[in-house]
């Protein structure tokens, strides 16, 4: 899958100037253009989803839109700041699904058993994708651009080069960044099976 961002003239970033002065048929013709893509951005960030998920991508991308659109501002810079807000809003959405399952899987109406008694080793993929999450936030604080690869990369599911390409930087920038951005999670997360 190719996200490209870079074109400021494309249909894309055309229907996020209307969509920015006001046009409200702009929304509905932006969906029919990026719907595709954003289906892609879905199925990839699915990947990293529990197999047991009720989450399809199709409904990952409607929440995302509406996230992204029904916030009350549609102002976008340009297509690579339209595709981040959706990654961002699909993050948000895998962490909040991992986050009500994981609620689950603590009570609600069933009953308890003392864990002592039985021999459980079941690690949930839901606490590996919330702790790559409260991880990626910290690191937004100090460096947005780094918050922003590891979207691209590890929750949306780009390759190293549609990164670079959608960050505007060099592949041997990405490379580096990247390389820092897996040591400090393998340093904050505490497990050898962080991002790659």
């Amino acid at each position: 899958m190719v996200v490209d961002m870079s074109e400021p003239d494309s249909p894309i970033t055309k229907l996020l100037a209307r969509l920015s002065s006001g046009d409200s048929d702009a929304s509905g013709e932006l969906l029919e253009v990026v719907y595709e893509q954003l289906r892609s951005l879905a199925r990839a960030s699915m990947q990293k989803e529990a197999s047991g998920s009720t989450l399809q991508p199709t409904a990952l991308v409607h929440e995302a839109w509406l996230r992204v659109l029904g916030r009350g501002r549609d102002e976008f810079e340009n297509r690579r700041h339209f595709f981040a807000s959706a990654a961002i809003a699909m993050r948000r959405i895998l962490v909040d699904a991992a986050r009500r399952r994981k609620a689950k899987k603590r009570g609600g109406t069933r009953e308890h058993v003392d864990l002592e008694q039985v021999d459980l080793v079941i690690e949930p993929p839901d606490d590996r994708v919330i702790a790559v999450d409260e991880a990626v936030r910290a690191l937004e604080l100090t460096d947005p651009r780094k918050g922003e690869i590891v979207n691209l990369r590890y929750f949306v599911g780009l390759t190293a080069q549609e990164t670079a390409a959608a960050l505007g930087i060099s592949i041997s920038t990405l490379e580096r960044e990247w390389r820092f951005i897996r040591a400090y999670l393998q340093r904050v997360i505490g497990d050898q099976d962080s991002p790659a």
